[in-house]
């Protein structure tokens, strides 16, 4: 049984419901969701829009990082995701890998952990209230020490 952590977020529609409908079938198709932070509201991140609603939760699968990631993708065209660039973009949910035991994936189509981890508040504040000791296995940092050391200024705030 692998721990994986994920990110989810979501800026349109019902945003507390659709990630709540994620969480679902996250737990329903991929594994059993064991942990689950608060949800936070934030500015976008890469591009000027609504404010989103994110949250970060632990599962366990027995699935492959690969059968995964093929399972988010489809969730979220499920849930109405529509991708049609590869900029930022309003989404009605976006649902990432952060990390996957303390296994490394570096393919074309996966990068496992999330590259992009200790850029963003809106992942690392959740984070913290999930495993706040857990070390990043390529920055040998924690995640309390990513979030120490972030240099994005937009802090979350705790909607529930």
């Amino acid at each position: 049984m692998s721990k994986v952590y994920f990110s989810i977020g979501s800026n349109k529609g019902n945003r507390s419901g659709l990630i709540n409908e994620a969480i679902d079938k996250i737990d329903i198709i991929i594994g059993k969701v064991v942990l689950k932070s608060s949800i936070y509201e934030t500015k976008s991140w890469g591009f000027n829009s609504n404010n989103f609603y994110n949250i970060c939760i632990l599962l366990e699968s027995t699935l492959t990082p690969e059968l995964i990631l093929n399972k988010i993708l489809t969730i979220e065209k499920d849930m109405g995701r529509l991708k049609t660039t590869d900029q930022y973009s309003d989404r009605c949910i976006d649902i990432d890998i952060l990390f996957f035991d303390n296994m490394i994936v570096n393919s074309k189509s996966l990068e496992i952990p999330h590259p992009r981890i200790q850029l963003r508040k809106f992942v690392l504040t959740p984070m913290l209230e999930l495993t706040p000791d857990l070390i990043h296995p390529i920055l040998n940092k924690s995640i309390r020490q990513l979030e120490l050391e972030c240099v994005d200024k937009d802090q979350p705030i705790k909607v529930r």
